[in-house]
Protein backbone atom coordinates (compact mmCIF):
# COMPACT_ATOMS: atom_id res chain seq x y z
CA UNK A 1 0.00 0.00 0.00
CA UNK A 2 2.86 2.38 0.71
CA UNK A 3 4.17 1.93 -2.83
CA UNK A 4 0.76 2.81 -4.26
CA UNK A 5 0.53 5.92 -2.08
CA UNK A 6 3.98 7.07 -3.16
CA UNK A 7 3.04 6.48 -6.76
CA UNK A 8 -0.17 8.50 -6.32
CA UNK A 9 1.74 11.39 -4.73
CA UNK A 10 4.15 11.44 -7.63
CA UNK A 11 1.22 11.20 -10.02
CA UNK A 12 -0.48 14.24 -8.50
CA UNK A 13 2.53 16.55 -8.36
CA UNK A 14 3.77 17.83 -11.75
CA UNK A 15 7.49 17.86 -12.40
CA UNK A 16 7.51 21.51 -13.52
CA UNK A 17 5.79 24.66 -12.26
CA UNK A 18 3.33 26.59 -14.39
CA UNK A 19 5.84 29.41 -14.84
CA UNK A 20 8.55 27.06 -16.12
CA UNK A 21 6.13 25.32 -18.47
CA UNK A 22 4.83 28.63 -19.86
CA UNK A 23 8.37 29.69 -20.74
CA UNK A 24 9.22 26.35 -22.33
CA UNK A 25 6.10 26.54 -24.48
CA UNK A 26 7.38 29.77 -26.00
CA UNK A 27 10.52 27.92 -27.09
CA UNK A 28 8.39 25.12 -28.54
CA UNK A 29 6.37 27.68 -30.50
CA UNK A 30 9.64 29.08 -31.84
CA UNK A 31 10.68 25.58 -32.92
CA UNK A 32 7.32 25.17 -34.65
CA UNK A 33 7.89 28.37 -36.62
CA UNK A 34 11.33 27.13 -37.70
CA UNK A 35 9.98 23.75 -38.74
CA UNK A 36 6.97 25.08 -40.63
CA UNK A 37 8.93 27.59 -42.67
CA UNK A 38 11.32 24.80 -43.62
CA UNK A 39 8.56 22.39 -44.62
CA UNK A 40 6.44 24.87 -46.55
CA UNK A 41 9.38 26.19 -48.56
CA UNK A 42 11.42 23.02 -49.05
CA UNK A 43 9.05 20.05 -48.88
CA UNK A 44 6.33 20.76 -51.40
CA UNK A 45 4.38 23.67 -49.93
CA UNK A 46 2.85 21.86 -46.96
CA UNK A 47 3.18 22.75 -43.28
CA UNK A 48 4.25 20.41 -40.52
CA UNK A 49 1.53 21.65 -38.15
CA UNK A 50 -0.93 24.04 -39.85
CA UNK A 51 -3.51 21.42 -40.74
CA UNK A 52 -6.11 23.99 -41.83
CA UNK A 53 -3.80 25.22 -44.57
CA UNK A 54 -2.82 21.67 -45.47
CA UNK A 55 -6.45 20.60 -45.87
CA UNK A 56 -7.15 23.59 -48.12
CA UNK A 57 -4.11 22.68 -50.22
CA UNK A 58 -5.15 19.04 -50.25
CA UNK A 59 -8.63 19.93 -51.49
CA UNK A 60 -7.16 22.07 -54.25
CA UNK A 61 -4.85 19.30 -55.40
CA UNK A 62 -7.65 16.73 -55.36
CA UNK A 63 -9.53 18.83 -57.91
CA UNK A 64 -6.35 19.53 -59.87
CA UNK A 65 -5.58 15.78 -59.85
CA UNK A 66 -1.93 16.50 -59.03
CA UNK A 67 -0.78 13.16 -57.63
CA UNK A 68 2.61 14.49 -56.51
CA UNK A 69 1.17 17.30 -54.40
CA UNK A 70 -1.75 15.13 -53.32
CA UNK A 71 0.69 12.66 -51.77
CA UNK A 72 2.39 15.53 -49.95
CA UNK A 73 -0.89 16.65 -48.41
CA UNK A 74 -1.68 13.12 -47.30
CA UNK A 75 1.79 12.77 -45.76
CA UNK A 76 1.44 16.05 -43.84
CA UNK A 77 -2.09 15.47 -42.54
CA UNK A 78 -1.57 11.77 -41.92
CA UNK A 79 1.74 12.28 -40.15
CA UNK A 80 0.25 14.90 -37.85
CA UNK A 81 -2.68 12.63 -36.97
CA UNK A 82 -0.32 9.74 -36.21
CA UNK A 83 1.80 12.03 -34.03
CA UNK A 84 -1.27 13.10 -32.06
CA UNK A 85 -2.36 9.48 -31.60
CA UNK A 86 1.14 8.33 -30.66
CA UNK A 87 1.65 11.18 -28.21
CA UNK A 88 -1.77 10.68 -26.61
CA UNK A 89 -1.37 6.97 -25.85
CA UNK A 90 1.30 7.27 -23.11
CA UNK A 91 -0.31 10.42 -21.64
CA UNK A 92 -3.97 9.46 -21.75
CA UNK A 93 -4.17 8.34 -18.11
CA UNK A 94 -1.92 11.08 -16.69
CA UNK A 95 -3.28 14.23 -15.09
CA UNK A 96 -2.52 17.60 -16.62
CA UNK A 97 0.96 18.95 -15.94
CA UNK A 98 4.51 18.33 -17.12
CA UNK A 99 5.53 14.89 -15.86
CA UNK A 100 8.12 12.18 -16.43
CA UNK A 101 5.96 10.68 -19.16
CA UNK A 102 6.08 14.02 -20.95
CA UNK A 103 9.85 13.71 -21.15
CA UNK A 104 9.58 10.26 -22.72
CA UNK A 105 7.13 11.51 -25.35
CA UNK A 106 9.40 14.44 -26.15
CA UNK A 107 12.34 12.10 -26.65
CA UNK A 108 10.43 10.60 -29.58
CA UNK A 109 9.77 14.07 -30.97
CA UNK A 110 13.44 14.98 -30.76
CA UNK A 111 14.45 11.74 -32.49
CA UNK A 112 12.01 12.44 -35.32
CA UNK A 113 13.38 15.95 -35.79
CA UNK A 114 16.95 14.68 -35.71
CA UNK A 115 15.90 12.19 -38.37
CA UNK A 116 14.50 15.03 -40.50
CA UNK A 117 17.75 16.97 -40.15
CA UNK A 118 19.82 13.87 -40.92
CA UNK A 119 17.74 13.04 -43.97
CA UNK A 120 18.05 16.60 -45.24
CA UNK A 121 21.83 16.42 -44.81
CA UNK A 122 22.03 13.00 -46.45
CA UNK A 123 20.30 14.25 -49.59
CA UNK A 124 22.39 17.42 -49.74
CA UNK A 125 19.28 19.54 -49.34
CA UNK A 126 17.85 18.16 -52.60
CA UNK A 127 15.61 15.22 -51.67
CA UNK A 128 13.63 13.39 -54.33
CA UNK A 129 9.90 12.84 -54.09
CA UNK A 130 10.07 9.77 -51.85
CA UNK A 131 12.61 11.38 -49.51
CA UNK A 132 10.62 14.64 -49.37
CA UNK A 133 7.46 12.77 -48.42
CA UNK A 134 9.33 10.86 -45.74
CA UNK A 135 10.82 14.03 -44.27
CA UNK A 136 7.46 15.82 -44.36
CA UNK A 137 5.75 12.86 -42.72
CA UNK A 138 8.34 12.76 -39.92
CA UNK A 139 8.14 16.53 -39.37
CA UNK A 140 4.33 16.44 -39.22
CA UNK A 141 4.43 13.50 -36.80
CA UNK A 142 6.79 15.47 -34.55
CA UNK A 143 4.40 18.44 -34.66
CA UNK A 144 1.48 16.22 -33.71
CA UNK A 145 3.42 14.97 -30.71
CA UNK A 146 4.27 18.55 -29.72
CA UNK A 147 0.59 19.51 -29.86
CA UNK A 148 -0.26 16.72 -27.41
CA UNK A 149 2.58 17.71 -25.10
CA UNK A 150 1.33 21.30 -25.10
CA UNK A 151 -2.30 20.39 -24.45
CA UNK A 152 -1.37 18.09 -21.56
CA UNK A 153 1.15 20.56 -20.07
CA UNK A 154 -1.34 22.05 -17.63
CA UNK A 155 -1.48 25.55 -19.16
CA UNK A 156 -5.15 26.23 -20.05
CA UNK A 157 -5.86 26.77 -23.76
CA UNK A 158 -2.14 26.81 -24.62
CA UNK A 159 -1.00 25.94 -28.13
CA UNK A 160 2.42 25.99 -29.79
CA UNK A 161 1.68 24.64 -33.27
CA UNK A 162 -1.65 26.21 -34.31
CA UNK A 163 -2.17 29.69 -32.88
CA UNK A 164 -5.29 30.98 -34.63
CA UNK A 165 -7.24 30.39 -31.43
CA UNK A 166 -4.62 32.23 -29.37
CA UNK A 167 -4.86 35.33 -31.56
CA UNK A 168 -8.67 35.13 -31.45
CA UNK A 169 -8.66 34.95 -27.64
CA UNK A 170 -6.22 37.85 -27.31
CA UNK A 171 -8.20 40.15 -29.62
CA UNK A 172 -11.54 39.23 -28.03
CA UNK A 173 -10.10 39.83 -24.58
CA UNK A 174 -8.86 43.28 -25.55
CA UNK A 175 -12.22 44.19 -27.10
CA UNK A 176 -14.14 43.05 -24.04
CA UNK A 177 -11.78 44.68 -21.54
CA UNK A 178 -8.73 46.65 -22.82
CA UNK A 179 -7.35 46.81 -19.28
CA UNK A 180 -6.92 43.05 -19.20
CA UNK A 181 -4.46 42.88 -22.08
CA UNK A 182 -1.89 41.39 -19.70
CA UNK A 183 -4.11 38.32 -19.33
CA UNK A 184 -3.19 37.33 -22.88
CA UNK A 185 0.53 37.91 -22.42
CA UNK A 186 1.35 34.20 -22.46
CA UNK A 187 -0.52 33.67 -25.71
CA UNK A 188 1.11 36.73 -27.22
CA UNK A 189 4.53 35.41 -26.20
CA UNK A 190 3.86 32.17 -28.05
CA UNK A 191 2.63 34.08 -31.11
CA UNK A 192 5.80 36.15 -31.13
CA UNK A 193 7.84 33.00 -30.57
CA UNK A 194 6.25 31.40 -33.63
CA UNK A 195 6.89 34.50 -35.71
CA UNK A 196 10.47 34.74 -34.46
CA UNK A 197 11.04 31.09 -35.25
CA UNK A 198 9.77 31.56 -38.79
CA UNK A 199 12.05 34.56 -39.27
CA UNK A 200 15.01 32.68 -37.82
CA UNK A 201 14.28 29.59 -39.90
CA UNK A 202 13.99 31.66 -43.09
CA UNK A 203 17.27 33.40 -42.31
CA UNK A 204 19.08 30.09 -41.82
CA UNK A 205 17.62 28.81 -45.10
CA UNK A 206 19.21 31.77 -46.83
CA UNK A 207 22.69 31.57 -45.33
CA UNK A 208 23.07 27.87 -44.43
CA UNK A 209 20.19 25.84 -45.89
CA UNK A 210 21.58 22.48 -44.82
CA UNK A 211 21.30 23.58 -41.19
CA UNK A 212 17.65 24.71 -41.40
CA UNK A 213 15.91 21.62 -39.94
CA UNK A 214 18.64 21.26 -37.33
CA UNK A 215 17.44 24.47 -35.70
CA UNK A 216 14.01 23.08 -34.79
CA UNK A 217 15.58 19.87 -33.46
CA UNK A 218 18.01 21.87 -31.31
CA UNK A 219 15.23 24.04 -29.84
CA UNK A 220 13.05 21.07 -28.91
CA UNK A 221 16.07 19.23 -27.50
CA UNK A 222 16.90 22.28 -25.36
CA UNK A 223 13.34 22.25 -23.99
CA UNK A 224 13.65 18.57 -23.13
CA UNK A 225 17.04 19.08 -21.46
CA UNK A 226 15.81 22.08 -19.48
CA UNK A 227 12.61 20.33 -18.39
CA UNK A 228 14.59 17.28 -17.28
CA UNK A 229 17.02 19.40 -15.26
CA UNK A 230 14.23 21.36 -13.57
CA UNK A 231 12.25 18.24 -12.73
CA UNK A 232 15.30 16.63 -11.14
CA UNK A 233 15.93 19.68 -9.00
CA UNK A 234 12.29 19.81 -7.89
CA UNK A 235 12.38 16.16 -6.89
CA UNK A 236 15.26 16.92 -4.53
CA UNK A 237 13.12 19.48 -2.67
CA UNK A 238 11.15 18.39 0.42
CA UNK A 239 7.82 16.92 -0.61
CA UNK A 240 4.82 19.22 -0.31
CA UNK A 241 1.10 18.61 -0.45
CA UNK A 242 -0.68 19.25 -3.77
CA UNK A 243 -2.29 22.35 -2.23
CA UNK A 244 1.10 23.78 -1.29
CA UNK A 245 2.41 23.10 -4.81
CA UNK A 246 -0.56 24.94 -6.30
CA UNK A 247 -0.02 27.91 -3.98
CA UNK A 248 3.65 28.02 -4.96
CA UNK A 249 2.71 28.02 -8.65
CA UNK A 250 0.32 30.92 -8.04
CA UNK A 251 3.08 32.87 -6.27
CA UNK A 252 5.45 32.24 -9.18
CA UNK A 253 2.82 33.31 -11.70
CA UNK A 254 2.25 36.58 -9.83
CA UNK A 255 6.00 37.15 -9.66
CA UNK A 256 6.09 37.07 -13.47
Amino acid sequence: MRGVGAQDAEFVRPDLSHRAVARLLVVLATASGCLDVFCVTQLGGFFASVITGNLVQLGHHIVAADSRLLSGGLAAVGGYAIGVAGGTLPLRHAKLGWRSRTHLVMVVQVLLLVGVAGGWWATGGRPGLAASLTLLFAAATASGIQSVVTISSGIPHATTTYLTGSLTSIVRGVVFDPHRFAAGAAGMSRLLGLLGGAVLGAAVLRVAPLWAPTLAAALVASVLATATAISRSRRRLPSRSPGEDEQQDHREDRAD
